[in-house]
Order: structure tokens, then sequence, then C-alpha cells
């Protein structure tokens, strides 16, 4: 059966034939073993073709196999099956008591393609969501299973971001911590004129999880998004106005699919995220960019994107920059360095967007730029690799584990040429 398959933006048509969803371990671990090129697509939230079989692969989707959520309060762990949403996955730990440490701006991706990629939250003492991986369940290229653990072995750090290169990951095990309550505040017109590295640093700390959001149509940040534990002291925030309606990231999007503003406590899985489980997440008809960047070049970054912003704006939806903690996966923008991310929303025009991505990519390369792995960039290979370190050690335990490349692509295999 032939059908179109297309990412979430509809930026990307997949020329697979079939999407394959198995409904067992074991008819996944023969179509694997049968098959001579095998992506994964999760849920569908990239927007470029690092899922792209090509023509001659298997282009396969996990959300038939069993929705396993096994939560084990003692040890404070779940395992977590491959196809399986934060949503879903948010509600069952919560049921238990217990949280998992941050999540990402929409609660709609898969945990599986989501740590595959370096996704994350916000928050200057939270690592991206691969940070709270202890284990990583992966059906190899001769369709045996693998499992990995922090800790043990010298590969972990491979495996959880590891763009499916590596295998196909049916299961994680992931560290768990008592539930908490999170409040959420919206701030409105912070100015960027003034505001210096300690400024920012001071500013990002306010809270457990800090977003703000510009549309550089001015100088400044139109609005300012904390996120309270209730466990932690309320922040004195003077640098901008409370906001006196609820909010929407996007201008002109109704506030109804966000999170619950005004200092209203509640669950951390509803507070964390931007938008709700139940509605589109940011305005549905878009592309997206990112980059991650050292810390410290914060606030010269942002100047360097304020001195383009005649550039940006017209094709720009919004823009959010958060922080993100470093962490020790190989392939993650995070690895080995506090970060700042800079996130483009673009309007859904892949012609203009893109002329705009290479003039962003040529004011911040003085920062070191790494994109996010699922997201629109035109950066040249060769430089993606000199920015991570371990690429050369990922390019080792890629040949070893997949000597025939049947999880790679042509976008991954730019990236590992050695």
């Amino acid at each position: 059966m032939t059908e179109t398959v297309t990412n979430w933006a509809g930026n990307i048509t997949y020329t697979a034939k079939e999407l394959h969803r198995p409904h067992s371990v074991n008819a996944l671990l023969n179509l694997v073993a049968g098959s001579r090129r095998v992506r994964v697509l999760g849920s569908g939230h990239s927007f470029n073709e690092i899922a792209e079989p090509g023509e001659d692969g298997v282009l396969l989707s996990l959300d038939a196999l069993p929705a396993e959520i096994d939560v084990d309060t003692a040890a404070r762990t779940v395992r977590v099956g491959g196809g399986v949403r934060y949503a879903e996955l948010a509600r069952e730990v919560h049921r238990h008591g217990l949280a998992l440490p941050n999540m990402a701006s929409l609660p709609h991706i898969s945990v599986a393609g989501s740590v595959a990629t370096g996704t994350h939250g916000s928050g200057v003492g939270n690592g991206p969501l691969a940070s709270s991986v202890r284990a990583v369940e992966i059906v190899v290229a001769d369709g045996s299973t693998g499992r990995f653990t922090r800790g043990v072995g010298n590969r972990f750090g491979a495996v959880v971001t590891s763009l499916g290169a590596l295998g196909v990951v049916t299961a994680l095990t992931l560290d768990l911590e008592p539930a908490f309550e999170v409040e959420q505040h919206v701030f409105t017109e912070m100015p960027l004129a003034g505001l210096d590295q300690a400024g920012f640093e001071t500013i990002m700390s306010a809270a457990y999880s800090v977003s703000l959001f510009t549309d550089w149509r001015a100088p400044g940040f139109r609005q300012v998004w904390l996120k309270r534990r209730t466990d932690q002291p309320l922040p004195d925030f003077p640098w901008a106005a409370p906001a006196a309606e609820k909010m929407h990231p996007v201008p002109g999007m109704p506030a109804v699919n966000c999170t619950e503003q005004f200092g209203v406590p509640g669950p951390w899985h509803e507070r964390l995220p931007h938008f709700r489980a139940e509605f589109t997440p940011s305005s549905g008809a878009e592309l997206q960019s990112e980059y991650l960047m050292p810390r410290e070049s914060a606030v010269a970054m942002l100047h360097a994107l304020d001195g383009i912003r005649e550039t940006v704006a017209p094709v720009l939806q919004t823009c959010e920059v958060r922080t993100v903690a470093a962490d020790d996966q190989w392939l993650s923008p995070s690895y080995g360095r506090d970060t700042v991310a800079v996130h483009f929303t673009w309007v859904e025009d892949t012609q203009a967007v893109l002329p705009v991505v290479r003039r962003v990519e040529e004011a911040l390369a003085p920062f070191d730029p790494r994109p996010h792995w699922g997201k629109v960039f035109t950066a040249p290979a060769a430089e993606l690799r000199a920015r991570y370190p371990r690429m050369h050690d990922f390019h080792t335990a890629a040949r070893d584990l997949d000597p025939r490349g049947k999880f790679t692509n042509t976008f991954v295999r730019e990236v590992l040429v050695d």
C-alpha cells in the first residue's frame, strides 16, 4: 500500500513507499533484519530530512507498539516505550507522585525522537531532555537487541543523542524526582538596551525555567515567561511589567492553546511546556530553526541578531531565547558547555526563509553555533563536525554497531564522514 507521508510541518515529503507500523517487538526485529535501510519517523516533528530513508529504505513508526510506561517508584525511574509521547508519559509519571526534571515547550513530541536529536526545555540548571536517560534499549542492524546503561561501558554517550544512526530505540529508562508544582508568570516589553552578560544571567536565573520571546521588529523582548517551582522562592522581576492578559508566544494566536499563566499553580507537566497537550502547538503552519551557543556569548549574540532584525522580522513568527545546562552526550548541541539557545519559528515559506537562515548563520558564526539536529539549517557538514569534539568517537561507535550503514541516510552520512 502506498501512502504519502510528510513531517509535522508538511515541508518534507518522504520518498519511502510505505510507513511501516509494527505491532510487536518481534515484528520490529524481523523488519529491521530484513531491510536494507531503516529510518524512524518518531512524532514527525522535524523540519529537515533527518528521517528520510531514501527510496530503497524503510520509514518506520513505533506508534503501534505497546505504549509501555513502567514506573518504579522505589528507584524513581520509568521505562518508556519508543513510540510514547511526552504528554502521555508525563500524566502516568505524575499519577505515581513523580516528575521529569524538565519538558520541552510542547508535550506532543515522542520521547525517543526528542532525546535522539538533543531537544530541550529551559533553565540554567536544566540539561537537555537526554540528561534524564539512564538506559537505552535498541534494535541493531542484524535484528538483535542491545542495552546501554549510564556508567557502564564506553558507548553510552553515543547512543542517547544518536540521530537514529545506531539502531531503533525500543525503550528508554529515565530518572525521575518527586512531583512538584509550577506557577507561570508572564511579563512584557523588556528592553535589550543596557543588558549586559551579568544581567542576562540574573534574568535567566530568576526562575526554574525562563524563556524570552521577540519578533525582532524592535529591539528587546515582547514577552518573558518565568516558570517558578512553588518549592523555590518567588522571584522579584523588575526588568519588565506583568502581562495584563494571557499571552501566546506567536502574536495573534489564541492564548487558550497555552498553559495556565498569572501565577496559578499546577502540576509540573501542565506548566513546564508552553502549550497544552490537547491543542495544536505553536502556530501549526511554520518552519523552525535553532542554534545553541556558549552561554557566555549570549548578549553579544543577541546584539548580532538585533543588527539584522530588518532581514529576520519579515519571515519570523517568533524567536525564543532559552538556556540549557551542559551535558555529556557526544552529539548533543549542549555537549560540554552551558548554552544559550535561540529558536526561530518562521513563516511556512521555504523559499523565503532559507536566505534568512543563511544570514542568521553568518551573524551567529563568531559564537560557535550548533544547530538543533531536527530543524532547518544550512551549515555545511564539515563545519558541523568541527563543532563536536567527540564526533570521531561517535563515528567509530557507528561503524562498530552499524558497519553497513543500515540506519544512515544522506543527512546522517554527510555528518558522519570521518
